[in-house]
């Protein structure tokens, strides 16, 4: 069996100072307590690595080797523990991350990001997923966290208010309506709204046709489209409904503002309901990235 790792760190102490009382106060620990210690790791190697006299401490062929080699090992060992370690507290591994495709504007880069600073051995890997599928996905084990516009019913997961943001509508700059700073319900409720299709996310299709039903909008509900330049705003007339994330990736000739007393839009972290130590610390990194962004005002 080999000998335990504190004798082995002491031995290399006292290699290094030759002298009992030296090693023992830099150690902190007494005297006799070293010597027991020595004596106990030569039965257990089964040879000398010291040879002692009432001056001076002088290291064996056995304890000349035993010096060159223990370094690199315990430093190797210690590699071991800190890997052990970091794996247990959620800071190595992989991270799979589904989001609906309107929180990969703003939300989704900063958490991965945040994730990637504070943990270098994780590997993060962020897909764009339908919204109904991320729940179960993450139920099932097939994705780890997910991002939603909106609470999505499912079994097996929690969800964490991660972000709250004003909702408005992105619109043409030459729109009627851009040159007021806020907009009315009511008068955006007078030209088409475009919804994606109910399917793409059932939540908050059905918030937004709820916050413009008492006033008969004309929707336009297009499938699920990865047309990032928004063409079909461009008339000068359509409105697209957006929290203000849209803000900071809008395409030239679009613009953004608020609706007036609109409530506001929830962006969640959704993670199993039975969490590892990895969740655990997407769940703390999150939450400590929504308190210094400001994401979840009072």
């Amino acid at each position: 069996m080999a000998p335990d790792t504190v004798s082995l760190r002491y031995f290399l102490v006292l290699a290094q100072e030759l002298n009992f009382t030296r090693a023992a106060a830099r150690i902190g620990i007494a005297q006799p307590a070293l010597s027991a210690r020595m004596r106990r790791l030569e039965s257990e190697l089964g040879t000398s690595l010291l040879v002692r006299n009432t001056r001076s401490v002088v290291l064996t062929t056995a304890g000349v080797a035993l010096a060159e080699s223990a370094p690199p090992a315990l430093a190797a060992l210690d590699r071991a523990w800190d890997t052990a370690r970091r794996a247990g507290s959620g800071e190595l591994g992989m991270l799979r991350i589904g989001y609906s495709l309107s929180t990969g504007a703003e939300t989704v880069p900063a958490l991965v990001d945040t994730l990637i600073r504070s943990s270098p051995g994780l590997e993060v890997t962020a897909v764009p997923m339908a919204t109904p599928e991320i729940s179960p996905a993450i139920a099932d084990g097939s994705i780890d966290a997910g991002i939603t516009r909106g609470e999505q019913p499912g079994r097996g997961v929690r969800r964490f208010a991660l972000r709250r943001m004003r909702v408005g509508v992105q619109l043409a700059q030459h729109h009627p309506l851009a040159e007021h700073p806020e907009i009315e319900i009511l008068a955006a409720s007078t030209y088409p709204i475009r919804l994606p299709d109910r399917a793409a996310n059932p939540t908050v299709h059905d918030q937004l046709s709820a916050l413009f039903g008492g006033t008969h909008p004309r929707f336009h509900t297009p499938p699920v489209t990865f047309d990032m330049s928004y063409s079909g705003l461009r008339d000068g007339r359509t409105l697209a409904p957006s929290g203000e994330a849209a803000v900071t990736t809008q395409p030239p000739g679009l613009t953004w503002r608020p609706l007036r007393a609109a409530p506001p839009l929830t962006i969640y972290l959704v993670l199993p309901r039975d969490q590892s130590p990895l969740h655990r610390r997407v769940r703390a990194l999150a939450k400590t990235l929504a308190l210094e962004s400001h994401w979840l005002p009072d």
